[in-house]
């Protein structure tokens, strides 16, 4: 009996210690989370960083703008109409985050919490005819917003909270290792809450990386969205033809001055055979 009262207190100072190490192993893994849109040029664009054990897990720079349609009583107050409301991510939002090896995740709150944004990215590895081959992708979007908040909705019925998603989301398909950057407008359809209503979120100069990242508060290498390179290649096109352009000139005068040079220095020849008795 001794041995077996013995044995208990054994097994629960057992169960309290890895209880503790279990709790130490969670605040060593706490991540944190910073708002630094104070240091974009644009005031438009927003900066987020997660961090975990003091390294940067997950970097997003985006402006986003959210077109929220919602419904009025007409003058007759017996029909109904129709507006929009024009709502975009303000800056000193707050923020929270999470990184996993497959799956990270970015909330974003703002106007005392009237409106909530997630963003959850997946990486996945696919076989190609290259080999195995990882990515990753905006694979989720949430919009949480309140039409009882008067900056943006003015009078709408049956106002209050709505949640709009995204729908089979592959967006910002990326290359395992590189961050994902796009200058031009992008637009997600968010199906909402509020009945036969569709959210449109606009993104644009956005450049995120939720997975992989190598040096602290830096980018990876870049992965260009297909708008941003035909626009490059746009105006990157008119320089290039230009410079064939004046390389053609410069050749074409090069060679004119040259035979221009070996012509004059020939002997000339006349035509007429009565001027041989002047030559010598």
């Amino acid at each position: 009996m001794d041995l077996q009262g013995r044995a208990v207190p054994s097994v629960d100072r057992l169960r309290v210690l890895l209880m503790l190490f279990h709790t130490m192993a969670q605040i060593m893994a706490e991540q944190e989370v910073e708002n630094l849109s104070g240091l974009s040029t644009n005031p438009e664009k927003d900066i987020f960083v997660v961090r975990e054990n003091g390294t940067t897990c997950l970097m997003a720079e985006f402006a986003a703008k959210f077109i929220v349609p919602y419904d009025v009583w007409a003058s007759n107050y017996v029909d109904l109409i129709t507006e929009q409301a024009d709502i975009a991510l303000t800056r000193g939002a707050e923020v929270k985050g999470r990184c996993g090896h497959s799956e990270s995740e970015l909330q974003v709150f703002w106007v005392d919490r009237a409106y909530a944004l997630k963003m959850l990215f997946v990486k996945e590895s696919h076989n190609t005819s290259k080999g195995t081959e990882a990515t990753w992708r905006l694979s989720k979007v949430q919009f949480v917003y309140d039409s009882s908040e008067k900056t943006h909705f003015k009078d709408a019925v049956s106002a209050g909270k709505h949640t709009a998603n995204s729908h089979h989301l592959s967006a910002l398909v990326t290359p395992a290792g590189k961050s994902y950057e796009c200058q031009a407008q992008q637009t997600i359809s968010l199906a909402s809450s509020d009945p036969q209503k569709m959210v449109t979120m606009i993104l644009s100069a956005v450049h995120i990386q939720p997975f992989d990242i190598i040096s602290d508060f830096v980018f990876s290498e870049e992965h260009k969205c297909p708008v941003d390179e035909r626009e490059q290649l746009e105006e990157t096109l008119p320089l290039i033809l230009g410079l064939i352009l004046g390389l053609v000139i410069v050749v074409t005068l090069v060679i004119y001055h040259v035979h221009h040079k070996m012509t004059a220095n020939q002997v000339q020849i006349p035509r007429d055979r009565s001027q041989y008795k002047h030559m010598g």
